[in-house]
C-alpha cells in the first residue's frame, strides 16, 4: 500500500471505525479514547480538535503532544506487518493506533494494552 495514501487518511474518518470495531465486541468508546491518549498524549479537547480540523494521520501523528515512550513495548502483527520491524516512523505509529484498537476488541485487559 501506498503510505502517503495512508497519511492523508483524515483521522475524523478512521476514529469513528475504532470506535464501532471495538463497541462490537463489547468495549466503549471511552475504552477507545484511554488508548488514543496514552499512545499520543492528547486530551479529549485536544483530539477533539484535530477531529474538527479533519488533520490527516500525518498532521495527528505530528502535532501528537507526547507520543508515550512505551510504545516501543508494542509488538505483533497488524495487517500483515510486524508493527515492531516497520521502518516508516509514521507508518509505525498508526500501525501501533491499530494494534491497540485490535487489542481491544480482541478483550486484552486495559493494563496488558497499556504496557503496565
Amino acid at each position: 500500500m501506498d503510505n502517503e495514501r495512508v497519511y492523508k487518511i483524515l483521522f475524523s474518518s478512521v476514529y469513528p471505525l475504532y470506535i464501532q470495531k471495538a463497541e462490537k465486541k463489547g468495549r466503549t468508546k471511552e475504552e477507545v479514547d484511554t488508548v488514543i491518549f496514552w499512545l499520543t498524549g492528547y486530551d479529549k479537547k485536544t483530539m477533539q480538535k484535530h477531529i474538527d480540523q479533519k488533520s490527516d494521520f500525518r498532521t495527528f501523528f505530528a502535532q501528537a503532544p507526547a507520543f508515550n515512550t512505551n510504545a516501543s513495548k508494542i509488538t505483533g502483527i497488524i495487517c500483515g506487518y510486524r508493527v515492531e520491524d516497520i521502518k516508516d516512523e509514521l507508518m509505525q505509529k498508526i500501525r501501533y493506533l491499530d494494534k491497540l484498537v485490535d487489542e481491544l476488541a480482541k478483550g486484552r485487559k486495559m493494563e496488558k494494552i497499556l504496557r503496565e
